[in-house]
């Protein structure tokens, strides 16, 4: 790998308890051609969704640990809505010099796009719960109503590629948010705060009706992901295609099958 200006030519981290931060990983390839990128999913450990905090903030310090020491890494996408929660900013405090991007449920989009201001939630029970997501949902009190709802097993149902199971909790999860539609009363946008969950957009679009927006956050990463490069002056110049190297702490066969079948890598 060749060194650009600046250390531009060091790669970026991307990093998921499993394969759902693939969904962010390809809205960074395509706004971040050039640049070359290491994917670590903790499938080791996962899922992140129903475990405590204490357990998501050491795996992640010490996911974070290992790409830094072995990796070199210059800047990090934690692709992973609990850990970002849970942990986003001890990682910041212990890693101040790393530019960093976490993710979110796009709350805020969805307010800007819903009609009806009714507005559903779906994300693991870790986000459901954080703190992180209560301030966030606070500071929207008035402009909306969010109907929160965690979905156990659904982030693990996809990750194992379990199509019975993936289709009966998303009727689950959905028929628990309550009536999708455009009139008044009804909810007319959808938030997938998981970023496993754009992997079942269609199934999910099903359920809830074409007239049903659904949201999720790999576009808005990727382009904060490349603000902070260009502010750091740490954007790979060129046009050259970078590389993607996918590790991983549990199968690699696993990983890659999933990334030939979400990406074509």
């Amino acid at each position: 790998m060749t060194e650009g200006h600046a250390g531009a030519g060091r790669p970026v981290g991307v990093f998921d308890s499993g394969v759902g931060g693939l969904s962010v990983l390809k809205a960074l390839r395509a706004q971040l051609p050039a640049e070359d990128f290491i994917y670590l999913a903790d499938a080791g450990f996962a899922p992140y969704g129903e475990r405590g905090d204490p357990f998501v903030i050491e795996r992640t310090l010490a996911v974070v640990r290992k790409l830094r020491e072995e990796h070199s890494i210059k800047a990090l996408v934690i692709a992973c809505n609990t850990a970002t929660a849970a942990a986003g900013h001890l990682v910041r405090a212990e890693h101040p010099d790393l530019p960093l991007v976490g993710v979110e449920p796009a709350l805020k989009p969805a307010v800007a796009l819903s009609k009806t201001r009714r507005i559903g939630v779906m994300a693991t029970r870790g986000t459901v719960g954080s703190a992180k997501l209560r301030a966030l949902h606070d500071s929207l009190k008035g402009q909306a109503e969010f109907i929160l709802q965690p979905c156990d097993g659904l982030a693990d149902a996809i990750q194992n590629q379990d199509v019975v199971k993936v289709h009966a909790l998303c009727e689950q999860y959905t028929r628990a948010i309550g009536l999708f539609g455009s009139r008044a009363g009804e909810v007319d946008t959808l938030v997938l705060g998981c970023t496993h969950y754009p992997f079942v957009w269609d199934i999910l679009q099903s359920l809830v009706g074409p007239d049903v927006r659904l949201i999720e956050t790999g576009d808005p990463v990727a382009r904060q992901t490349r603000r902070l490069l260009e502010a750091a002056g740490q954007l790979q110049p060129g046009d050259v295609p970078g590389g993607t190297t996918l590790l991983t702490t549990g199968s690699q066969e696993a990983l890659q099958a999933a990334a030939q079948r979400w990406l074509g890598v």
